[in-house]
């Protein structure tokens, strides 16, 4: 095996990580699938990660983190222009990041030691939702946890089926929902 350049090492059985559980589900992780997929030995996957539950616990906390990242919940356009603008893109681009994510969240039901870890990574999306519509005068948490929902079911739905279009509607008619809500919640203020 030609193995890893140096520095590349950690990062490139992260993504292994996630392509074979994309790809096999949870059950097909392990040291010698993600080793395969990354083009080292198993024992590589081993002294980065140590046990299996960190390797998912790394894999999770990198998905998560390239998709706040890349959904642009943070946006500071003007009114909601920008808001999860990146979502839809996103996932076409790397639906298999998604689809890891998504198969652990099942998983969680069945093995009951990885509901905490999928409930903190969740946690996260959350906040960054919560943030984004904070931003724009929207400091509202039961509003976040509804738009969190809505944007999680179109992630499931493009990872699933891929209709890029329908979701790029969806998400147009979420930001105009939001707008809308938010000139509201202003004119309210001002009486």
């Amino acid at each position: 095996m030609a193995g890893l350049a140096y520095g590349t090492g950690r990062q490139a059985l992260l993504d292994a990580a996630v392509r074979v559980v994309a790809a096999q589900g949870l059950r097909g992780l392990t040291y010698r699938s993600v080793a395969a997929e990354a083009g080292v030995t198993h024992g590589s996957v081993r002294y980065h990660f140590g046990d299996w539950r960190t390797l998912v616990e790394e894999a999770l906390a990198h998905c998560v983190e390239r998709s706040v990242q890349g959904a642009e919940l943070s946006s500071q356009g003007e009114g909601f222009d920008e808001f999860a603008s990146g979502l839809v893109s996103l996932v076409t681009a790397d639906p298999g990041a998604q689809a890891f994510q998504y198969e652990l969240t099942m998983e969680a039901r069945r093995r009951p030691e990885l509901r905490p870890v999928m409930e903190r990574a969740n946690d996260l999306y959350r906040d960054a939702v919560r943030r984004g519509l904070a931003a724009h005068g929207l400091d509202d948490p039961d509003l976040a946890e509804l738009v969190f929902l809505a944007l999680d079911g179109l992630v499931f739905h493009l990872t699933a089926f891929g209709d890029t279009s329908r979701g790029e509607r969806a998400a147009a008619k979420l930001r105009a929902l939001l707008r809308a809500y938010a000139g509201a919640v202003a004119e309210r203020s001002v009486e």
